[in-house]
């Protein structure tokens, strides 16, 4: 016994103290370092190793501490290579290859920016085509944390752009780059970091959050999630029910309606339900014998969004991830013999709505038994436009806040940048209010960390049903609070995709588009250079002599097809809106005078039609804008 503990200690005292001598990603082989900024470099060796770096002819040292970790700074270079890193420390060395200086941008977003090359519109020809030695990709892999992440998930290394490693990148990320790339002529490095659905709030450090006010059982639930997942989760449903108030529970006067073999009610074919965004209600009963009263297992598959879940009017569970199947043990006192109540509430922010997916749903009872549940009724609930989807709420997902900072952001360890291209909002459109907040946090919790001041950002795609009449859309409202982020901040860039969506499919394949205006927008922001990089935006909304103005910036403005402009309403104060026809005159849009309306709004469906155009192609911005 002594000679094998005497073992195991001295074989943890060696690997303590003989660490590989290696570089942390993301610096490898392949990479592009950022042009006239000083990068940080870091990695293992023995503990109390001297280490010397050679790149480019100069040397730096550093020593490595007691756990065998180093640390020391590149000095600022011109862009240029390939060059080698050269390490040594000792009888070792390590050199990474091919590595070049230039300019690098990190991308990130939701499923949007996610979306691969593969997938884009004329996939095949733009895989084929995506060699070019001088664009290089990493991809960040997935992983959540509730705390920051010292490393990566999975094995990471900067590529060579090429058919193999472009056909899985970012489409609109390669898209920029490429354009970026062959227009300066330099290397140009791209990093992919983006998880589909994922809110705004899981991209902001808690650090960043720290500087604003907070709800405090916000943060005690998160650190309690940390340490207690299993109770946390129990708060959570907690205040899920007293977020939703009086709507969580069905109204005594609820119209119940039988639930067709299809259990996601935007399938029925309903048209208050085809787009219905809210609370949906579903409910169905189980009779019970007295020997069947007990602990038992509740299945009821998958619910899109998030769900409360009750037996007679007690819950027994909460969860908010739209793919993953709910299975909710039930502790004994729940059920009692005779009728019972299973009542499921679910809230969805967007997309497919409620219980979906063909897995049995089921109670597996004490005595072993299994029943399936079936016969399903459900009533519909109020809109989520009645009540912002994340208002007082505090997500417990894989996507929850600050976990993707955690997981994807920090393993990157501020790794200096030229700037940043952002796709994401399609998660926030049920609170445009708060993203107000979180996006101009987001942009400075970054530009911090990378150093790179300009920000870009894709504002939504057009996605959803056509409209005859005008109505208060929560597409709109989050693409208006784009607008408003790029008009108050400097060096942040928006690139319009309200005229290249797809209004029955959220992911949009024409990421070339997008791309190229997110091109524009570096080009313009971060380089300098004398281009059109945004739409017609509004400056100012005035009565006339002859209407109602509507002055542009960002022209010469055009229509495209001749006629009026497209899209435009009058609204009064009572918030009652009707279309009007737009007049063109050099960069004012003139409207019908009415001496009862004080809004004029602009693209304000979640797919209008736009025919309002600049000189360089890109199309307005819609808007929301009292008139004075």
């Amino acid at each position: 016994m002594r000679t094998l503990v005497m073992i195991v200690l001295l074989g943890t005292s060696t690997s303590a103290i003989a660490a590989s001598l290696a570089v942390d990603a993301p610096v490898t082989a392949h990479a592009v370092l950022q042009r006239d900024r000083a990068v940080p470099l870091t990695g293992t060796a023995q503990a109390d190793a001297s280490v010397s770096v050679t790149f480019d002819g100069a040397e730096q040292t550093a020593k490595a501490d007691k756990t065998g970790h180093w640390q020391l700074t590149l000095p600022a270079h011109q862009a240029g290579g390939p060059y080698a890193i050269e390490v040594q420390s000792g009888q070792e060395s390590t050199r990474l290859e091919d590595v070049m200086v230039g300019d690098v941008w990190l991308c990130s977003g939701q499923s949007n920016m996610e979306f691969t090359l593969r997938h884009a519109t004329n996939a095949d020809a733009e895989v084929g085509g995506a060699t070019n030695p001088a664009l290089r990709l990493f991809n960040v892999p997935r992983q959540t944390s509730p705390v920051p992440s010292n490393t990566f998930s999975a094995p990471v290394s900067w590529q060579r752009s090429s058919p193999d490693s472009a056909a899985d990148f970012s489409a609109a990320c390669f898209f920029m780059g490429r354009e970026l790339q062959a227009h300066q002529n330099i290397p140009v490095g791209l990093i992919a970091s983006s998880w589909g659905g994922s809110p705004i709030e899981a991209w902001i450090s808690k650090e960043a959050y720290a500087t604003i006010a907070q709800d405090g059982r916000a943060n005690e639930l998160l650190d309690l999630y940390a340490v207690d997942p299993i109770k946390a989760r129990a708060l959570w449903g907690q205040q899920v029910v007293g977020w939703l108030g009086k709507a969580a529970k069905a109204p005594l006067n609820a119209a119940w309606r039988s639930v067709p073999v299809t259990m996601a009610w935007e399938k029925w074919g309903d048209p208050d339900l085809e787009f219905f965004d809210g609370v949906g209600y579903y409910r169905a009963h189980v009779t019970l014998t007295p020997k069947q009263v007990g602990k038992a297992t509740l299945s009821v598959g998958m619910v899109d969004d998030v769900d409360v879940t009750s037996i007679n009017g007690k819950m027994v569970g909460a969860n908010e991830t739209w793919d993953k199947p709910r299975v909710y043990q039930v502790p004994v006192g729940i059920f009692k013999a005779g009728d019972n109540v299973i009542d499921l509430v679910a809230i969805d922010t967007g997309g497919g709505g409620g219980m979906w997916g063909e897995v049995p749903r089921t109670l597996k009872l004490a005595d072993g038994s299994t029943i399936a549940l079936s016969d399903w009724t459900f009533a519909k609930g109020r809109a989520l436009s009645e009540k912002a989807a994340s208002s007082g709420l505090t997500s417990l997902s894989g996507t929850s806040r600050s976990s993707l900072f955690n997981g994807m952001i920090a393993p990157l360890h501020g790794y200096p940048v030229k700037g940043f291209a952002w796709y994401q909002g399609e998660a926030n459109v049920a609170d445009a209010h708060g993203y107000a907040k979180l996006m101009p946090l987001l942009i400075a919790d970054w530009r911090g960390r990378f150093g790179g001041p300009t920000f870009t950002m894709v504002q939504l795609a057009n996605f959803g049903p056509l409209l005859t009449r005008p109505q208060d859309d929560s597409w709109a409202r989050l693409r208006d609070v784009q607008r408003r982020v790029a008009d108050a901040e400097p060096q942040v860039g928006m690139a319009s995709a309200v005229d290249v969506g797809e209004i029955a499919d959220i992911h949009p394949t024409n990421k070339q588009t997008v791309g190229h205006r997110l091109a524009l927008a570096a080009r313009q922001l971060a380089l300098g250079e004398p281009v059109e990089s945004r739409g017609p935006s509004p400056t100012s909304v005035k009565r006339s002599e002859v209407g109602i103005t509507v002055r542009f910036a960002h022209g010469p403005l055009k229509l495209v097809g001749g006629g009026d402009a497209l899209g435009f309403e009058l609204c009064d104060a009572a918030g009652a809106c009707r279309f009007v026809p737009g007049h063109l005159s050099s960069d004012t849009i003139t409207l019908p005078a009415d001496p009862t309306a004080s809004e004029v709004r602009y693209l304000w469906q979640a797919s209008p039609l736009v025919n309002l155009y600049n000189d360089s192609g890109l199309p307005a911005t819609g808007f929301a804008m009292p008139i004075k």
